[in-house]
């Protein structure tokens, strides 16, 4: 019956035992298997060499596992808002909801909407996203995801609202494509780059020009991503658009709501931007989702 199922692009339910419990007091967390997901892929059948060593397909690019939070008092909408986080270097699922404290933050920013983070190159030093790199790999990811729920009764649409990416680290790669290529590019509304701004920088910035989407880039002096920042908020200014740089301390809620582009410099380790001084929550509560 399996087999049968995933022949016909179903995507089947399956729990994962590893995702701590403490998770699931701040809502409900389902794992569930897609044909839609970043993978398996074709260019990664073979594994991929880093620096010498072989991570191999069946350890590092054979899961298609998509992970959906849905927060705790979650309102059912006549369309459904959502959250999408993409993790970084030898991350996966279980690891970036544990450490970076994502359910809590989520749950604690009060927006009314479902965090969805799919897997990744799994526990390898690799930012390649996959399908989700391809030309409306992101939209049939996202119609998967949206029917999957509705078919749980756990939203009452399948109609997709407002689209927020955020990416830790290697995961601003796939966002970059995803805004290229991925489809429903008028839904996403804002971007989170959390130390992610390694390069792709001219994909962002079409979809700066074309959809006037809002945009908050956090950087340190020591993840790589300090040259690539600053040259984009020079090319801003010399466009005469406006933006505004502060150090993430000095940050207030205020200048992230008022602001299309905001850049943050941080003393903060790059493994601890997303989570140390709760900055995924902070972005989200001055987002344009509705509160719950």
């Amino acid at each position: 019956m399996k087999q049968l199922i995933f022949l016909i692009s179903i995507p089947v339910i399956l729990w994962s035992q590893d995702i701590p419990k403490s998770s699931t007091q701040y809502g409900e967390l389902i794992v569930a298997k897609f044909a839609s997901a970043a993978f398996p892929d074709p260019q990664r059948s073979a594994g991929y060499t880093y620096a010498g060593k072989l991570y191999s397909f069946d350890q590092h690019y054979s899961d298609s596992s998509v992970a959906m939070f849905i927060p705790r008092g979650f309102r059912k909408t006549d369309t459904v808002d959502l959250v999408f986080h993409f993790h970084g270097w030898f991350n996966n699922i279980d690891t970036t909801i544990a450490r970076y404290q994502l359910a809590r933050q989520f749950t604690e920013s009060g927006k009314n909407a479902i965090l969805i983070i799919p897997q990744g190159s799994r526990n390898v030093p690799d930012s390649y996203g996959g399908k989700l790199e391809e030309k409306d790999g992101f939209k049939k990811l996202v119609l998967d995801v949206v029917r999957y729920l509705y078919d749980l009764k756990k939203i009452k649409t399948q109609q997709v609202g407002r689209i927020i990416l955020s990416g830790h680290s290697g995961g601003g790669h796939v966002e970059a494509f995803i805004l290229a290529r991925g489809g429903l590019t008028e839904h996403i509304k804002e971007v989170y780059l959390f130390d992610a701004l390694y390069g792709q920088t001219e994909k962002v910035v079409h979809w700066i020009d074309t959809y006037k989407g809002k945009l908050i880039t956090m950087y340190t002096d020591s993840g790589g991503t300090k040259e690539e920042t600053k040259s984009l908020m020079a090319d801003l200014d010399s466009w005469n658009v406006a933006s505004r740089a502060c150090e993430d301390v000095d940050c207030s809620e205020s200048i992230l709501q008022q602001n299309r582009f905001v850049f943050l410099h941080t003393m903060l380790q790059h493994d601890e931007v997303l989570y140390a001084q709760d900055a995924f929550q902070k972005f989200l509560q001055a987002s344009i989702l509705d509160d719950r």
